[in-house]
């Protein structure tokens, strides 16, 4: 897992070509990432948090689990939601995120089928967060000004960010 300070964590990822889908090294790469989320106790996890800058991420979020490559994502109505939200990059610290309320998301599975869901709640925060992941964004661009100077602090004074 890797953590605040490095720098794949702020690199926009490259897209998935579609001649790689399909291929096996890509099929293991999600179970990995899938068995690392688990390990972690997170509900989502984007590729450049392992070290690979590919548009990856997995999710597994109230009983919905699975993957997209590519992804891209447009809000589906007006209506926003506020909740808090952590990182399995930056541990122990939260804040409390505004993010759409449902998305419309697209991309694809590593067996090349089209997705195009619409989806709610926190699967649609999920999608969120690691999509921004994946265009080199943490979560933390989105707290407030006093929120973001907060967590800052709790970060430089853990012990895994002096490690």
């Amino acid at each position: 897992m890797r953590l605040f300070g490095d720098p794949i964590l702020l690199t926009v990822a490259d897209p998935v070509p579609e001649e790689r889908q399909g291929e096996a090294s890509l099929s293991t790469l999600v179970r990995d990432m899938l068995d690392t989320m688990d390990a972690h106790g997170g509900v989502g996890l984007a590729a450049n948090q392992v070290g690979i800058a590919r548009r990856v991420f997995v999710f597994d979020c109230e009983g919905d689990r699975g993957h997209i490559l590519n992804p891209t994502w447009e809000p589906v109505g007006a209506e926003k939601q506020t909740g808090p939200e952590g990182c399995l990059s930056i541990p122990d610290i939260q804040g409390e995120v505004e993010r759409w309320e449902t998305v419309r998301v697209q991309g694809a599975t590593v067996e090349g089928n089209h997705i195009d869901r619409e989806v709610s709640g926190l699967l649609a925060r999920c999608v969120q967060h690691e999509t921004d992941h994946l265009n080199g964004i943490l979560f933390l661009r989105h707290l407030a000004p006093d929120q973001r100077k907060e967590a800052m602090g709790a970060i430089r004074s853990s012990e895994w960010f002096k490690s």
